[in-house]
C-alpha cells in the first residue's frame, strides 16, 4: 500500500481521550445496588476476550501485550522507554495506538469496521515488547498483524469471499456469501437462532456452528432444537451436505460470565430483576438463545430499575451477513431529571406515530409504551458506546410485547477538548455550537423511542395465518397498489433483509426523528419553546441545529465508504449519507453544498431554515415513507435496490473530491476512560476507581480490571 493510503489507516494523533463521569450517580445507589452494577460491570468485562476473538486474529495478543508492558513496567512508561532505547515521540506513537485500540476493543474501528496501525515504527513495538519476556511471546503472537497492510481488502471487516477479514467465519476462507446464506435459511427452517454463534466450513465442504456456551455438550434436555447435533440437509444448495452444532465456543469466558450474572441476581432488587439474571445464566451456560429471549421479556417488565443493564450477544452490525451479534454488556445509574422528559415523550407516542407518512394499517394495533430513561453509564463493555439503545432485536417480541429505550447521558454529554467543526459556515457556528447537544438528544429520543419503536411487520404468523386481512389486503401509499409481499411463517425483519438490513434500520429511525422533530410540541418536551410553531425562536434554533447535525453526519460518513470495493463500513453512516442525499434532492434549492476552491477545500453545508417545514420535512416524509413500506411488507427487492440507489456513492465527486476534502478535516473519535469497581468481601461494600482522561489512563483502567 502507497504511503499516501496508509495514511488514511494511522491511529489517531492523538485519540480524543475522555472520561465517563459516573461518581455522583453510583455513590447515590444503595449497597446492594451497587453490588448488583458490580457484578453485571463483572460480567459485561469477563466478555472481553470473545470481542476481540470476533474482530480479528491478532486482536487478543495485542490487547495481552498492552496489558502485559504496562504491568512490567509498573505503570512507568517512560521508564519502560528508556530500558527499551525508544524516544519520546515513538512512545508516544505507541501509547495513542494502544488507547485506540482499548478503545475499539481491536484493531479495527468500532466505527468505520477499518483497520488502524500504530504511527510508530515497527522496531518500537518490537523493542518495547523484548523488555519482557511474556510480553514478547504475545507480540510474536500477533504474527505481524499489527502493521501489516499489504492487502487492501484485509484492512476491512466483510465477507471472506471479498477478501475483507471476519472472524465469525473461523478458518473458513473457501466459504461463499451464497453458502453462508443457505445455512442461515437452514438454521431459520429449523428455528435455530444465529445472535451467539460462528459458522465454520469444514475441509470436506461440511458445515460446523459453533455456540457460545460453557458447556462442550448438548445440553442434558437439549438445545434450543432438541438433542440432537448432526444434520444432513435435505434439499437446496447445500442438500447432502453435514451441519453439526458445537458447543463450548468461548467456554472460559461464558462460564465466567455466567457466574457474575448468577451473583448480581443474587443482589437484585426485585424478583423481574432475579427472573431475568436465572434466563442470562440459563442462556450464558447451555447456549440457549430461547432462554436469552426470556431474560429480554424480563428485561422488559422491570421497569424503573435504579440500576439499568443488558448483556449479550446483541448488535449484528459487524458480521457481513448482519445476523450474528458482537458480545456487548452495560451497568448504568439512571439520570431521573432527563429521564422525565422522555417520560412525557413515551405518554406523547401514540399521538406522535400517526403524524408519519403511512396509514394505521402499517403501524402497530396498539403503541407499547416502553421505558424511556436517561442513563450515566458505569461500565460499557464490546467495541463502541452508542448513544442511545433500543433493544431488544427479536422483532417477535417488540411487536406484540414492547422494548425499552435508553439514552446514554455522559455519552453525550462527553467533551473532548479543542474539537474542530469543519463544513458548518461562519454564520451557523454560534447556534449550531449552542444547540448541538440539545438537538442530539431530541435527535437520539425520537430515533430509539419512535424511531425503531414505530411500525408493523405484515406477517403470515403461522400457516394460513395473518396479522393482516389477506382478502382486503392493505394499499402501499407509495404506489396505491394493494400489497402483494409479506413475511413468510419463520421469517424475521433480518433474515429477509440480510446484510442491508442494519442499515436500512438506522436510516428508517433517523428520519422519524427529523420528521417528527418539526412538531415544535416535541421541542417543548424537552424544554425548547412553548409548544407553538416559531421557526425563528430558541425550538427554531434546536431544529436547525438537527438539519445541520444530519447534513454535516451525512459529509463525515464518506470517512466510513472504502473507495477500493466501494463499500460501506458503518452502518450509521451509510444512512446519513443517504439522508444528505435527500436533503440535496430536496426542491426549492433546500440543501446545497457550497464552494468555490476547485479542491474543495473551502466545502460548507447550505441549508436553508425557512425551508425545513417545507421543503426539507417534505423530502424527508416520501424517503420515509418508501423504507417504511417496503420494510413492512417485506419487498426486499425493491427495498434493496432502492436503498442501495441511495447509498451510492459516485466515484468522481463524492468518492473522490469530497471524501479527499473530508478526510483532510477528519476529528478522531472519542474513546471512554471507564471506572473500575470492586468488592470487599469482608463487608460487601463497593468502592469505585477512577482513573486520568490520558493515553496511559486509558491503560492502567484496562490492565486494573486483569482480564
Amino acid at each position: 500500500m502507497n504511503s499516501n493510503d496508509l495514511a488514511h489507516y494511522l491511529a489517531d494523533k492523538p485519540p480524543s481521550v475522555v472520561r465517563l463521569e459516573i461518581e455522583k450517580h453510583f455513590n447515590a445507589l444503595t449497597d446492594k445496588q451497587k453490588r448488583y452494577a458490580h457484578f453485571i460491570s463483572k460480567a459485561a468485562f469477563a466478555g472481553t476476550r470473545i470481542v476481540l476473538r470476533q474482530i480479528s486474529p491478532e486482536s487478543e495478543p495485542i490487547f495481552d501485550l498492552i496489558v502485559t508492558l504496562h504491568k512490567s513496567a509498573g505503570g512507568d512508561w517512560n521508564a519502560l522507554a528508556k530500558k527499551a532505547n525508544v524516544d519520546e515521540e515513538e512512545l508516544t506513537g505507541f501509547l495513542e495506538y494502544a488507547a485506540m485500540f482499548l478503545g475499539n476493543n481491536g484493531n479495527y474501528k468500532s466505527f468505520g469496521d477499518s483497520k488502524f496501525i500504530p504511527r510508530c515504527s515497527e522496531k518500537t513495538v518490537a523493542a518495547l515488547a523484548a523488555t519482557s519476556p511474556e510480553a514478547n511471546e504475545f507480540y510474536q503472537a500477533t504474527k505481524s498483524g499489527i502493521f501489516s497492510a499489504s492487502d487492501p481488502a484485509l484492512m476491512h471487516l466483510g465477507y471472506p469471499d471479498d477478501g475483507h477479514m471476519t472472524t465469525y467465519y473461523p478458518d473458513s476462507s473457501s466459504i461463499t456469501k451464497a453458502e453462508i446464506k443457505a445455512v442461515s435459511d437452514w438454521m431459520e427452517s429449523k428455528g435455530l437462532l444465529p445472535e451467539n454463534n460462528r459458522l465454520q466450513k469444514l475441509d470436506n465442504g461440511n458445515f460446523e456452528i459453533l455456540i457460545a456456551s460453557a458447556i462442550t455438550s448438548v445440553p442434558t434436555e437439549g438445545g434450543d432444537i432438541g438433542k440432537e447435533t448432526q444434520f444432513t440437509v435435505e434439499d437446496g444448495p447445500l442438500k447432502g451436505k453435514t451441519i453439526k452444532l458445537t458447543y463450548g465456543d468461548y467456554a472460559a469466558e461464558m462460564k465466567a460470565i455466567a457466574t457474575y450474572i448468577n451473583q448480581a441476581g443474587e443482589n437484585a432488587d426485585n424478583e423481574t430483576q432475579q427472573k431475568m439474571h436465572t434466563a442470562y445464566g440459563k442462556s450464558f451456560e447451555t447456549g440457549s438463545l430461547e432462554a436469552f429471549k426470556d431474560s429480554q421479556r424480563y428485561w422488559i417488565k422491570d421497569k424503573g430499575p435504579m440500576v439499568e443493564s443488558n448483556i449479550g450477544f446483541v448488535e449484528t452490525y459487524r458480521d457481513p451477513a448482519g445476523i450474528r451479534g458482537e458480545w456487548e454488556g452495560f451497568a448504568s445509574m439512571v439520570n431521573m431529571e432527563r429521564t422525565r422528559a422522555f417520560g412525557e415523550l413515551v405518554e406523547k407516542a401514540p399521538t406522535l406515530i400517526p403524524l408519519l407518512p403511512w396509514g394505521k394499517e402499517f403501524e402497530k394495533d396498539k403503541f407499547l409504551s416502553p421505558d424511556f430513561t436517561s442513563l450515566e453509564v458505569l461500565s460499557f463493555a464490546g467495541s463502541g458506546i452508542p448513544a442511545g439503545i433500543n433493544i431488544p432485536n427479536y422483532d417477535d417480541i417488540r411487536q406484540t410485547e414492547g422494548f425499552k429505550n435508553v439514552s446514554l447521558g455522559n455519552v453525550l454529554s462527553a467533551k473532548a477538548p479543542n474539537e474542530k467543526i469543519p463544513f458548518i459556515r461562519e454564520e451557523d457556528l454560534e447556534v449550531y455550537k449552542k444547540q448541538r447537544d440539545a438537538s442530539f438528544e431530541v435527535q437520539v429520543g425520537l430515533h430509539e423511542l419512535t424511531g425503531h419503536g414505530c411500525g408493523k411487520l405484515l406477517q403470515e404468523t403461522s400457516p394460513g395465518t395473518f396479522n393482516f386481512d389477506k382478502e382486503n389486503p392493505p394499499v402501499s401509499p407509495v404506489d396505491n397498489k394493494p400489497i402483494a409481499t409479506w413475511y413468510k411463517p419463520g421469517q424475521t425483519w433480518g433474515s429477509v433483509f440480510g446484510s442491508i438490513a442494519a442499515s436500512y434500520e438506522e436510516c428508517r429511525a433517523e428520519l422519524v426523528a427529523m420528521h417528527l422533530s418539526c412538531e415544535f410540541p416535541v421541542l417543548k418536551i424537552f424544554g425548547f419553546g412553548d409548544g407553538t410553531t416559531d421557526i425563528d425562536g430558541e425550538a427554531g434554533d434546536v431544529l436547525y441545529a438537527s438539519y445541520l447535525s444530519m447534513a454535516r453526519a451525512g459529509l463525515a460518513s464518506l470517512e466510513m465508504w472504502d473507495p477500493k470495493s466501494q463499500k460501506w463500513g458503518q452502518a450509521h453512516s451509510q444512512a446519513r449519507f443517504s439522508i444528505l442525499k435527500c436533503f440535496l434532492e430536496a426542491e426549492d434549492d433546500f440543501c446545497k453544498l457550497d464552494y468555490k476552491a476547485d479542491d474543495l477545500s473551502d466545502l460548507t453545508i447550505k441549508l436553508d431554515r425557512s425551508k425545513i417545514l417545507t421543503a426539507g420535512r417534505d423530502a424527508v416524509a416520501k424517503y420515509l415513507q418508501k423504507l417504511h413500506i417496503y420494510k413492512s411488507t417485506a419487498d426486499v427487492k425493491t427495498g434493496t435496490d432502492f436503498y442501495v440507489h441511495m447509498t451510492t456513492v459516485d466515484l468522481d465527486f463524492w468518492g473522490t473530491k469530497v471524501r479527499n476534502v473530508v478526510l483532510a478535516n477528519k476529528q478522531p473519535r472519542k474513546v471512554f476512560v471507564q471506572a473500575n469497581t470492586t468488592v470487599d468481601e469482608a463487608t460487601g461494600g463497593v468502592s469505585i476507581k477512577h482513573y486520568e482522561a490520558s493515553l496511559v489512563g486509558m491503560i492502567e483502567s484496562w490492565a486494573d480490571r486483569n482480564l
